[in-house]
Parts: structure tokens; C-alpha cells; sequence
């Protein structure tokens, strides 16, 4: 597969960072402070806090964050060398639009693992499902109430569970890496409370094949959970046009 060419930004772009960006707190790690500041903007453009094609501002990312400019330009850096933010000298840096090949890409990866992390914990002598039930009972919680937040972080949070209860749970973080592309359209797709009712329904097969150990039943279900997303990519590009690029 040959990749793209990088995408072109809209023509116009807010800026994006007021109320978004959550000031770093140390609290005593020693872990870089521009690390710290990369791991707040992938989180924020992961939720779309930060939108696609949004401007950026070294300046502004610093006062939201309380930290000097110093770090802020070294985390733009790491985001411009992942596609993730696109920096044009003399013009400015604008968040990254969600690329439909990287997404694909995504998709396969995800699908790829999860389906293999099924197998392995269908084979686990000791495979229990409680904290799999527990999970879909906060998803169902979220959901209820209205929390696309929660229901988010549940769901991510149950995924992780299943490759936890595999033994491979570093594939898992393999996977976060890949997939946040994808996650920015599922955040896109996330307020159409329809799909998300399907998606507690298909977690529930999912945790009771894996009860089972019904590792067909359990491929299939998986390979069509994990492509759900991609049925929405021809209605939330007509609804959002200016987020995405083929």
C-alpha cells in the first residue's frame, strides 16, 4: 500500500486551545516537561478537543498549559514528525486532518490484533470475565446518562481488558499508538446514541463468546465490531467535510 500525499488544510481554521488544555502538573515525576505537553495535545486532538485543522499558537498551548515555550515547540516537533499537526513556515501550525488511508490502516491493525488477543484468551485456563461484565455495566451507566466521556474511556478500558486477559497486554499499547486516527472518527461517530446502544449490545456477544470460548463466533463478532466505524465515514464526511482527507 502507497501512502498518500500530505493532506491540505482548509483554508480557514479557529483557534483552538481556550478552555481545551488541561495545565501540566508535575507532581513530582521526572518525566520531561515536553513530554508531558505531547501527551496533553494527543489526548486533546485524540478527542477531538483540539479539531481538525484547528490553528495552533506556541504561545497561547504555553499560558493554557503554565509552562515556557521551550517544551511546547519541542512537542510540535514530535506531532509535526507523526503527521499529527502540520507547520508551514512564516503561515503557522494547524492540527492534522483525519487521514481516511491512516484510518483504514487503523482499522486493519486493530482488528488484526484483537482478533488473535480473542484466541489467546479463549486458550487462558484461568480466563474470567467479571471485569469485562464490570465494564460493560459502566458503559451501560454512561450511556444512560448521556456521558460520551465515560462512555469513551469504558470502552477503551474493556478493549484493554481482552488483550490483558490474552497475556499480551503490550500489543494493546501497540494498538493506541496506531489507532488514534481512528479514534478521532469514532469520536465523530460517538454522539449518535443508536450506534452506540449497538456498540454495548456487541460488547455483550463479544464478552459472552469469550465466555464460551467460542473463538469463531468470537472472530466474527470482533472483525464486524471492529469495522462499525468505517460504515460512518461517507455521512460524517458530508457532515464535516473540512476535517478529513482521502
Amino acid at each position: 500500500m502507497t501512502a498518500p500525499p500530505p493532506a491540505r488544510m482548509p483554508e480557514q481554521a479557529p483557534y483552538a486551545t481556550a478552555g481545551v488544555l488541561t495545565p501540566i502538573s508535575r507532581d513530582g515525576r521526572r518525566t520531561r516537561t515536553s513530554d508531558l505537553v505531547h501527551d496533553e495535545l494527543v489526548a486533546a486532538i485524540r478527542t477531538l478537543r483540539l479539531a481538525p485543522g484547528a490553528c495552533l499558537s506556541e504561545t497561547e498551548i504555553a499560558e493554557r498549559l503554565h509552562v515556557s515555550r521551550t517544551p511546547v515547540r519541542e512537542a510540535i516537533a514530535r506531532l509535526a514528525d507523526a503527521g499529527l499537526v502540520h507547520v508551514v513556515p512564516q503561515v503557522g501550525t494547524r492540527v492534522g486532518l483525519i487521514r481516511l488511508w491512516d484510518v483504514a490502516e487503523a482499522r486493519f491493525v486493530r482488528e488484526s490484533l484483537e482478533v488473535s488477543a480473542f484466541e489467546a484468551a479463549c486458550r487462558s485456563p484461568a480466563l474470567d470475565t467479571g471485569a469485562l461484565r464490570d465494564l460493560l455495566d459502566r458503559q451501560e451507566d454512561s450511556y444512560r446518562a448521556g456521558d460520551h466521556d465515560a462512555f469513551f474511556q469504558a470502552d477503551e478500558a474493556l478493549h484493554a481488558e481482552v488483550f490483558a486477559l490474552s497475556g499480551y497486554l503490550r500489543a494493546w499499547q501497540a494498538v493506541q499508538r496506531m489507532k488514534l486516527q481512528l479514534d478521532r472518527l469514532r469520536r465523530l461517530a460517538q454522539p449518535d446514541t443508536a450506534s452506540m446502544r449497538d456498540l454495548i449490545d456487541e460488547h455483550r456477544l463479544i464478552i459472552d463468546a469469550l465466555s464460551a470460548r467460542d473463538v469463531e463466533g468470537g472472530r466474527r463478532l470482533i472483525s464486524r465490531h471492529a469495522r462499525r466505524a468505517l460504515e460512518r465515514v461517507p455521512k460524517l464526511c458530508a457532515q464535516y467535510p473540512d476535517y478529513f482527507a482521502d
